[in-house]
């Protein structure tokens, strides 16, 4: 089978600079990392094969040969191949590489595997009501989080006797392995990266330290707050290992479809139906506002169906503020339905005497355009 171009492979083009030739190899070589894919032979294999190009590519006589021979340059001994030597230019690249790389899996270096842990950070998901997001509203939340175990204050001891050195990393959280022409690190198998084994552990916690409890708080909301708002507590989250900070909490408002209003920004939005009469008349209707309460707006003479009305300052609370948005009334202009015998008949009687006048600007607007047609 072909060997895939180096450059290909690596996604740059044969111009690439040393800067941009390391950074498109630490993204690949971070994504197929072993620690990331475990028994994943096929991440593997990409992980090693992009070893071999940036092996190859970092130094510049073996990128020279490589650019003029191709694979072929380290075949037959031609130039020392990608495992055999021939410089050290592109291991120093590693070094750095990896260096970085193992900071991101857990630390490469001795006793950072008993460095305090800080816990997870958890996000509350939280339904409230259009009135509450008005307003404002305390609520009490209650959710299961991973607290500090009380009967071994965290050490996950019994007696909460000190940890013990990990024997098979002697501390460190990482084991080094061979791989090809590199030592390669990962995290410990036998504690799991933290450098040090529980041999006597906690009853209550089995060794972990933290046990899985019911939390209660109080949780503040403001007036104003939109849909999707996340109010953050520092240190309400999980809390951490060996003395770590506890993670923070994210209470995630949704704010629950109003049966009346419609909210757009800080604006509401109602749709208000009213009779024929009124809208032909003109009148005086009832409408309901968000804080509870009921207001009168007027209606002109020969108000039509979908015609708005503003309420200045009848809208939600403005977040952080004393203001407030405006309501717009809809209008809709009801028909009526299920006449008598007189309703009708008194209809007849207004249309017949409005057959000459003009009453409806739009039918005959829309009756002059018709005949211009023709």
């Amino acid at each position: 089978m072909a060997k895939q171009d180096y450059y290909d492979l690596l996604g740059v083009s044969k111009s690439v600079s040393d800067k941009d030739l390391k950074s498109a190899y630490r993204k690949m070589a971070m994504k197929y990392h072993p620690d990331r894919n475990p028994d994943d032979a096929e991440a593997e294999r990409k992980f090693k094969e992009a070893n071999e190009a940036y092996e190859v590519l970092s130094d510049k006589e073996k990128r020279a040969a490589y650019d003029r021979f191709g694979h072929a340059a380290f075949e037959n001994g031609m130039g020392g191949g990608p495992r055999g030597g021939g410089g050290s230019g592109g291991f120093e690249g590693f070094a750095d590489i990896f260096e970085e790389m193992f900071g991101a899996f857990g630390g490469a270096s001795g006793g950072r595997g008993r460095a305090p842990n800080r816990g997870a950070t958890l996000e509350y998901p939280l339904e409230i009501s259009l009135e509450e997001a008005f307003k404002g509203v305390k609520k009490t939340i209650s959710f299961p989080v991973k607290q500090t175990c009380e009967t071994c204050s965290g050490s996950g001891s019994k007696g909460n006797a000190e940890p013990e050195t990990c024997p098979t990393c002697g501390g460190r959280g990482r084991v080094r392995q061979s791989q090809g022409f590199f030592a390669m690190e990962r995290g410990c198998p036998t504690c799991q990266g933290q450098g040090s084994v529980v041999s006597d552990p906690c009853g209550d916690c089995h060794g972990q330290g933290r046990t899985t409890r019911e939390k209660k708080l109080n949780v503040t909301i403001p007036s104003g707050v939109q849909d999707g708002t996340t109010i953050q507590y520092p240190g309400g989250g999980e809390a951490g290992t060996r003395g770590g900070n506890a993670g923070d909490l994210h209470v995630v408002l949704t704010v629950r479809h109003h049966s009346i209003f419609e909210r757009n920004g800080n604006d509401l939005h109602v749709e208000t139906p009213i009779s024929f009469v009124t809208a032909a008349l003109g009148g005086k209707i009832t409408v309901p506002t968000i804080d509870g309460k009921t207001l009168q707006a007027t209606i002109e003479p020969g108000t039509q169906h979908g015609k708005t009305l503003r309420l200045r300052g009848q809208g939600m609370s403005v977040y952080n503020s004393s203001l407030r948005g405006d309501m717009i009334i809809h209008t809709a202009v009801e028909i009526p339905v299920k006449l008598t015998e007189k309703q009708q008949d008194i209809l007849r009687e207004f249309e017949k005497v409005s057959e000459e006048e003009s009453h409806y600007p739009r039918v005959q607007g829309f009756l002059k355009r018709i005949k211009n047609l023709f």
